[in-house]
């Protein structure tokens, strides 16, 4: 299956470390600060940072399903961008890089899902993979009448509007499907997508079930990394990949997130971050996200619960890249050597931070053998 997607699709392509870019269709992107620089989402700006890292050979462009913000001073990824009509967008403004929506299942009905992501996927020769994921933030999923479903349920759900989302991309006649949230009669969908037999999949489910839900039903599990623990994350990524193998016989990519701070030293990229974080960072927008993934006191110790906040302000809770270009590269050498497939990269100051990682950190990768040359 990977094979056929290789064809077109650079998720699947030779170097060893993928890279992609996170979260540029949401106000601010992944760091929960004001400093100066923060991305904001005007299309041209969108434009300009996609088009820099499909130049640079990066894979992947991963947005955020996001309908609201979460307050505070910047009412954190308050303004944003539709995931399927933003990648639509940006596939057809650039040539290699893979393209991605991320796509909340409570409120987006199968049939369009199939459709758009099909049409994207023919706007970008291939190029197309959907990031499924079911819905946490409860003021979002109000916004549309609906509520919370209980956890489990929510996997069972998604599970389902895979089922059809697929039934649709490669069957040849019409179906009907009888399913306990969805009732389709003479489902039927033409174009097929480019990629056969579909699109890659991913999702970033942590808990239990969640994982079950990615081994068996995606191509790509995004796992978090808690801090900057590689051996914790190199045993978290072996027993994700076991877990496909042995329970479902399937081979997935596994990919985590990271946010860039690069400095000529690493005391100057550390007091830069110390400074957007805790002089800039926007505390009550962070209070109120890190309420609505049900992480407070009680649930963590509060030194626990104020290392996690730092860190969701820094750039989304991802893993530390923090210090000289190479530092920077070194870490990513010990990502690799965890399991990672690819890493999905954010920055505070984001084309800033792009514009230095091209330059300064993705020669020293070649040298080490995580990426080919672009030469």
């Amino acid at each position: 299956m990977s094979s056929a997607r290789a064809a077109t699709n650079p998720l699947y392509g030779p170097n060893k470390l993928k890279l992609g870019l996170f979260g540029l269709n949401v106000d601010n992107a992944c760091a929960i600060s004001s400093v100066d620089g923060t991305f904001h989402p005007e299309w041209p700006v969108v434009k300009r940072i996609t088009q820099m890292a499909d130049k640079a050979g990066l894979e992947a462009l991963v947005p955020v399903a996001r309908w609201r913000g979460f307050g505070g001073k910047t009412n954190f990824n308050g303004a944003n961008f539709e995931t399927y009509t933003w990648a639509a967008g940006i596939g057809g403004a650039t040539d290699n890089i893979g393209v991605f929506s991320t796509s909340h299942v409570p409120v987006i009905h199968p049939i369009v899902a199939a459709k758009q992501a099909t049409t994207i996927d023919h706007i970008t020769g291939g190029r197309f993979a959907l990031n499924v994921v079911c819905g946490w933030f409860e003021p979002e999923m109000e916004m549309f009448g609906a509520s919370i479903m209980p956890h489990d349920e929510r996997y069972e759900y998604a599970a389902e509007w895979l089922d059809v989302v697929k039934r649709l991309w490669t069957s040849e006649e019409e179906f009907d499907f009888e399913g306990k949230y969805f009732q389709i009669k003479r489902g039927f969908h033409q174009p097929k997508p480019v990629q056969r037999p579909f699109p890659p999949v991913m999702n970033a489910g942590g808990s239990g079930i969640g994982r079950h839900f990615a081994a068996k039903y995606c191509d790509m599990i995004f796992v978090h990394i808690k801090g900057d623990q590689i051996e914790a994350a190199r045993k978290d990524v072996a027993e994700v990949r076991e877990l496909a193998r042995k329970e479902y016989g399937r081979d997935i990519q596994v990919w985590a997130n990271a946010y860039l701070v690069i400095g000529d030293t690493d005391e100057e990229a550390l007091k830069f971050r110390d400074y957007y974080v805790n002089e800039k960072g926007d505390w009550e927008a962070v209070d109120n996200l890190v309420r609505s993934l049900g992480i407070q006191t009680g649930v963590l110790p509060k030194e626990m619960l104020e290392a996690a906040k730092y860190h969701f302000i820094a750039g989304w809770g991802g893993y530390p890249l923090v210090g000289t270009a190479r530092r920077i590269a070194s870490e990513l050498e010990k990502l690799s050597g965890a399991g990672l497939d690819g890493i999905l990269l954010s920055s505070a100051r984001y084309e800033e931070g792009l514009t230095r990682f091209i330059s300064e950190v993705l020669p020293l990768m070649e040298q080490a053998g995580l990426r080919g040359s672009r030469a």
